[in-house]
């Protein structure tokens, strides 16, 4: 949402922010689900049981003619291997080896040079995203892309949760769907044509929490879904004031790991069971816990490798996850470093649940800091600050107190003071009034792995329920 039509949103009487909500949810179902969405469904879960022989050429045929597509029809590909052709180089792009490693900051410059000349950029799902490193990125799919994405989720979570996309069910997410400064609820709005409750992550203060509570019995909600560090406040404060009337039948989590002492609690909290998922918006990599605590990869969306410093790993080794995507014909991503680490576990490791889905050993450098308020709110992701059109190639926030934040920012040509208003006002609309320190750096500080975290707090208040 554009920062004018944040605005005028903010304006709206609370009612009419739930009609704007539906008229937003009724363009999105049209582009998840149609009438061929059941049919991928079951497709999806006869798959699961696939052996690896049969999974061995499907994998195959659908990469090699990603590879294709790409080379030929995809104009930043298409001009790369003419470059290394003109250089003398004959390797061949139909080997996944040949090709080099993806970054994201070739997705930043110039997006749309990695679209497919068949696919017009005006009919495409256009989505703004910065990820786990900060990088705004702009990504686009097309219709048929996005309905097999969302049947791939509604078969590997919803189905294997014994829920349905008719369910009634909740967010809680990183939009503004009510501004911070507001004090009373709704702190969120009813999504009509997708059922959805979405709950603002804004506004999770101690002294709020219960109207969040009454929402979910009010709206009869089935399932929740969130940012863990989210559900765990919420599931804290419910603990705490003991209100034992709040059961639902799957807390799925997603953007951020579930540690043992999160998941209990909200497990305890709503009487249900916990459920990890791993994603991204790039769509080339996913995995969804099943009932055996098992991350399973779903093998349609990509092929991960696992690599250091130029070499694959192992399997159970831990390294940069490089993925080639399987799904999205739109705008293919071949050998993209996704920006996280992890590991797959060794082909032969079957799993209780029976399924022969690969397995996500682990995943790594999903854990940035969770931001405090003055008033006891724990702002999970601040990642909706850099989404938009910014001119910003990297930033990192950094809690020095619970009153100044540091936005360490690394600008793109075109940054003005226009700009560093914007990354302020959006800083405030989601943490209050804090005092925002913009400081302009040629480069941003990595660890030891070459990666840098894009939220660091400083700062554990007494309340903060550690």
């Amino acid at each position: 949402m554009s920062d004018l039509l944040l605005r005028t949103y903010n304006r709206l009487p609370t009612p009419l922010r739930s009609v704007a909500a539906s008229l937003h949810g009724l363009s999105l179902r049209g582009w998840r689900y149609g009438p061929e969405t059941e049919r991928l469904v079951t497709e999806a879960l006869d798959r699961e049981r696939w052996s690896s022989e049969r999974w061995k050429p499907w994998r195959e045929e659908r990469l090699a003619y990603m590879l294709h597509r790409a080379a030929t029809q995809v104009p930043y590909y298409r001009e790369q291997w003419a470059a290394r052709r003109h250089r003398g180089d004959r390797a061949s792009w139909e080997y996944l080896e040949n090709w080099p490693i993806l970054e994201k900051e070739a997705i930043r410059e110039n997006p749309k040079a990695l679209v497919a000349d068949d696919l017009d950029v005006r009919r495409t799902f256009h989505l703004n995203t910065s990820g786990t490193t900060g990088k705004p990125l702009s990504l686009f799919q097309s219709r048929e892309v996005v309905r097999a994405w969302y049947a791939l989720f509604e078969a590997r979570c919803h189905r294997w949760y014994g829920l349905s996309r008719r369910d009634r069910w909740a967010i809680l997410g990183g939009k503004l769907v009510t501004p911070v400064r507001q004090r009373q609820p709704p702190f969120w709005v009813w999504n009509a044509p997708l059922r959805q409750l979405y709950m603002s992550s804004y506004h999770l203060a101690p002294a709020l929490i219960p109207h969040y509570l009454d929402a979910l019995a009010h709206y009869e909600i089935k399932y929740i879904e969130g940012y863990t560090s989210s559900l765990y406040a919420l599931a804290a404060e419910a603990l705490r004031l003991g209100r034992e009337n709040l059961r639902i039948s799957v807390a799925i989590t997603n953007a951020e790991p579930v540690f043992a002492y999160q998941r209990e609690v909200i497990a305890k909290a709503f009487h249900c069971i916990v459920r990890e998922t791993y994603g991204m918006a790039e769509a080339v990599a996913a995995a969804s816990e099943c009932e055996a605590r098992r991350l399973h990869i779903w093998p349609e969306a990509g092929c991960i490798e696992v690599m250091e410093e130029g070499r694959l790993l192992a399997p159970g080794a831990v390294g940069d996850l490089v993925c080639t995507g399987l799904l999205n014909v739109a705008m293919p991503l071949v050998r993209y470093r996704l920006g996280d680490r992890g590991a797959i576990a060794a082909s032969d490791m079957a799993c209780m649940c029976g399924r022969t889905l690969p397995i996500l050993a682990s995943v790594e450098g999903r854990v940035d800091d969770v931001l405090y308020t003055r008033d006891g709110r724990r702002i999970g992701r601040l990642d909706p600050v850099f989404k938009t059109d910014l001119p910003v190639r990297e930033a990192q926030i950094v809690q020095e107190t619970l009153d100044r934040v540091r936005v360490r920012y690394v600008p793109a040509p075109g940054f003005t003071p226009e700009a560093g208003r914007s990354i302020v006002e959006r800083l405030q609309a989601r943490m209050g009034l804090v005092q925002v320190v913009l400081e302009e750096v040629g480069e941003l500080p990595r660890t030891a792995n070459g990666k840098f975290r894009a939220v660091i707090s400083h700062v554990v208040p007494s309340n903060s329920g550690s």
